[in-house]
């Protein structure tokens, strides 16, 4: 399916965005009813989980998902979406359907049902999100060594960095200090993919700390 925008503007906001993340995936046919359970907004790309219930009490059975034990099944669902002149728009894929975007958090995941095919799209998009849900989130002052060196745009490359911010008016931003030349560098959550905690500066002891459980010591 390709992109649909409303051209009547009424989207305007993150509610407005999430009310009609919720219509789309709330709809009802003779057999069926199909529900919003949960849905979360990363960037620009809106992830859902949807429940499928059947309306005469049947379990519900599905060549994708194991039906769960009350007879439903719950599938996730991507909205990549883009605002165009003014005009929101979204482009909507089932999980199964291998989509790119795979940033859903880990409690999303944990209300969608067991797949069927361990080697099917859906299973390595869900594999895709909880690799990227593992990526570490560093403190301010922590050292880490990333998993392979980043090639910088004046050619030169990095590895062991330190976690600092800027400023720029009132907004903090985070970026890290390169140890072999003390310079700034902004990098993206995926290349901290991998990476390793030289230091800690969260666990380091204050000086006065460390003076007084050396005398502790002794």
């Amino acid at each position: 399916m390709g992109w649909l925008f409303y051209t009547d503007r009424r989207i305007k906001s993150y509610a407005d965005e999430k009310a009609e993340i919720t219509r789309l995936c709330t709809f009802e046919t003779d057999i069926r009813k199909t529900e919003l359970l949960k849905a979360c907004k990363v960037g620009s790309t809106w992830y859902a989980a949807a429940r499928v219930t059947n309306l005469h009490g049947s379990p519900v059975e599905d060549a994708t998902y194991v039906t769960d034990p009350d007879g439903t099944v719950t599938f996730g669902a991507v909205f990549l979406t883009r605002y165009d002149d003014g005009c929101w728009g979204y482009k909507d894929m089932e999980e199964s359907a291998g989509p790119v975007e795979s940033r859903a958090p880990l409690s999303l995941l944990a209300l969608l049902s067991e797949l069927k095919d361990p080697e099917s799209y859906a299973h390595a998009w869900r594999q895709r999100c909880r690799d990227w849900a593992s990526i570490p989130d560093y403190e301010e002052g922590d050292r880490i060594r990333l998993a392979a060196p980043v090639t910088l745009t004046d050619g030169s490359t990095c590895q062991i960095v330190t976690v600092t911010h800027y400023r720029r008016g009132r907004q903090k931003r985070r970026c890290y200090r390169i140890e072999e030349t003390g310079g700034l560098v902004r990098l993206s959550k995926a290349t901290l993919s991998g990476s390793e905690l030289l230091s800690s500066a969260k666990g380091a002891a204050s000086p006065v700390l460390a003076e007084y459980l050396a005398g502790q010591g002794g």
